[in-house]
């Protein structure tokens, strides 16, 4: 079982030993899918503007996510119909979130939606098509590329890169952004240096997001620079420093700690600028204004 915690919107989240983490911020689980992720991907706009929405949520987890996209995308158009791929390793994590009775900040509707699809994998209603993919996020993603989907939103939520860093690798990303619909927008709570870099060089333009729960901001990626919200110089700075070589896994298989050893050894002998540096000149700029 995993271990419940409290968060400070009211709403319950998991701490997961294996990655010592847990699965939302403290600020608030519930807060943090709503405004950092569906508000981000503009899911209520989308939902007005269209019968259909498909969405893409990596690393599924409790289902806030996705229940919270379900509430927003309802709430403006009960009769729109949308197409859920969800990817989770753990089957044990939904299913234990149902069980607890977590997802009761959710409407009826949704509870009812995200139960049937913890326990059995999909759901099928004349207005929700939804399955869990379980394993390796990895190895489903090229089959969802193969099988042509497109998302108008992905919501990129695995654990840190540094305790999960398969899942932010430039090689990962480029297969979410295969994934990504032309006018879509990927929503993620990171703004790593690394995985903004990633991005990038995935063939997305990113910005910054609000800060939710936690003292940095988010990310916002797509296919265009349409739409993208600016970054600050400070974060300019720091994709050039060693911070912003990405995580690399080229044949789509190492285990983390290989990843982690290949970028090491990349910053090791790189010319950038140590981040150490840009974090003293921008402390002495910060104590100085």
């Amino acid at each position: 079982m995993l271990e419940l915690q409290l968060t400070a919107d009211g709403s319950w989240t998991f701490f997961s030993p294996e990655f010592d983490e847990l699965f939302h911020s403290h600020q608030g689980a519930k807060q943090e899918a709503e405004q950092k992720f569906v508000e981000t991907c503009k899911i209520r706009q989308k939902a007005e503007q269209s019968s259909c929405l498909r969405l893409l949520d990596i690393c599924y987890g409790l289902g806030y996510n996705s229940a919270a996209a379900l509430n927003a995308i309802w709430s403006v158009n009960p009769d729109c119909r949308v197409e859920l791929i969800a990817l989770e390793i753990n089957e044990e994590v939904p299913r234990q979130a149902v069980l607890e009775n977590l997802l009761t900040w959710s409407n009826s509707r949704v509870v009812h939606n995200l139960a049937k699809l913890a326990q059995h994998h999909h759901c099928h209603t004349p207005y929700l098509e939804a399955k869990i993919l379980l394993g390796d996020a990895r190895n489903n993603l090229p089959k969802l590329k193969q099988e042509g989907f497109q998302a108008d939103a992905i919501f990129l939520d695995p654990f840190s890169p540094p305790k999960c860093p398969q899942l932010w690798t430039v090689e990962f990303l480029a297969l979410v952004a295969d994934c990504l619909d032309s006018e879509g927008r990927l929503a993620t709570y990171s703004c790593a240096a690394s995985v903004r870099t990633a991005l990038q060089l995935a063939g997305l333009y990113f910005g910054s997001t609000p800060s939710v729960g936690r003292r940095s901001p988010g990310t916002i990626a797509l296919k265009t620079q349409a739409d993208i919200p600016p970054i600050s110089e400070q974060e300019k700075e720091h994709l050039k420093t060693r911070a912003g070589i990405p995580y690399r896994d080229p044949l789509l298989q190492d285990s983390p700690q290989q990843i982690r050893e290949r970028r090491i050894e990349e910053q090791k002998f790189s010319i950038l600028e140590p981040t150490s540096h840009w974090k003293k000149r921008w402390l002495f700029r910060s104590s100085h204004s």
